[in-house]
């Protein structure tokens, strides 16, 4: 499942809580790097050796009435995204050997490109979900103008007080950005999280909501976007409602840095 998992495992406790009444579930995301060190020669396998680090996040989820008053979000959505029908999107991402029989996690140059693609089909099926009514229409004609016209049109986006991508690295990132035309602030989180801790893999998306509520933006009726790829290919997102303004907590991942944060990333990097 990849770097997805973490937003699958919140659809599979959305459904079993479903049919198990005053119930609470837990899931716990984490990136265990030892078991996929690459050792051997190969760049394109050498590249997760430097992105990927360790990290984890326990979510706690709840269908009980009386605590949605303690209740930080509400799940509104939750869409995933398979692309391993196509034989290019089924290879990316691959735990493979190398010439020298060495085992390691091949991340191919088109990874981008099919990134894309499957953005593109997880957006076509969450817009009807999340736009009201006014904006359904204008979806509709951006969607026939796409797939039943061939138009170079850009997909709607809807539009989001929050977006959280997950950070599997700087050219994902970017690429996102473009494509949904997003600020630089939509996009800091990620940014910050990368930089900050690395790839963390299913725990990412975490990591990003805890800078947002770090930083004090989380209100009252705010939606949250949250996108996450994996291998296979696999594009599966999450739409969250914030049920109260969130202070800034006292405690978690950033509460020894966030006052340093955002700092600027340049675009080259000199070694």
């Amino acid at each position: 499942m990849g770097c997805s998992a973490g937003l699958i495992s919140i659809e599979l406790a959305r459904d079993l809580l479903q049919v198990h009444p005053n119930s609470n579930a837990v899931v716990f995301s984490t990136e265990i790097i030892t078991p996929n060190c690459y050792q051997g020669k190969e760049r394109a396998m050498l590249v997760s050796n430097c992105l990927f680090r360790m990290g984890g996040a326990a979510i706690l989820l709840t269908n009980r009435r009386w605590e949605s008053r303690r209740a930080k979000y509400r799940l509104l959505h939750v869409v995933r995204t398979h692309k391993g029908a196509d034989d290019k999107s089924y290879r990316c991402v691959t735990e493979e050997e190398d010439p020298e029989g060495k085992d390691g996690i091949s991340l191919p140059k088109d990874l981008m490109a099919i990134t894309g693609e499957a953005l593109k089909s997880n957006i076509t099926t969450t817009g009807p979900l999340v736009l009201p009514a006014s904006e359904q229409l204008l979806f509709l004609l951006t969607l026939i103008g796409f797939k039943i016209l061939n138009l170079n049109w850009k997909p709607y986006i809807p539009d989001f007080k929050h977006f959280s991508i997950h950070a599997g690295g700087r050219a994902v990132i970017d690429e996102l950005q473009e494509k949904l035309q997003l600020s630089a602030e939509h996009v800091e989180a990620s940014r910050m999280a990368l930089h900050r801790f690395g790839n963390t893999s299913s725990s990412s998306l975490w990591y990003e909501l805890s800078y947002i509520e770090a930083k004090g933006r989380t209100k009252k009726g705010d939606r949250i976007w949250q996108i996450a790829f994996g291998s296979g290919f696999k594009c599966n997102s999450a739409v969250w409602k914030c049920n109260r303004n969130i202070e800034p907590p006292r405690d978690g991942p950033w509460i020894d840095c966030i006052q340093r944060y955002p700092v600027r990333i340049p675009e080259v990097v000199k070694l």
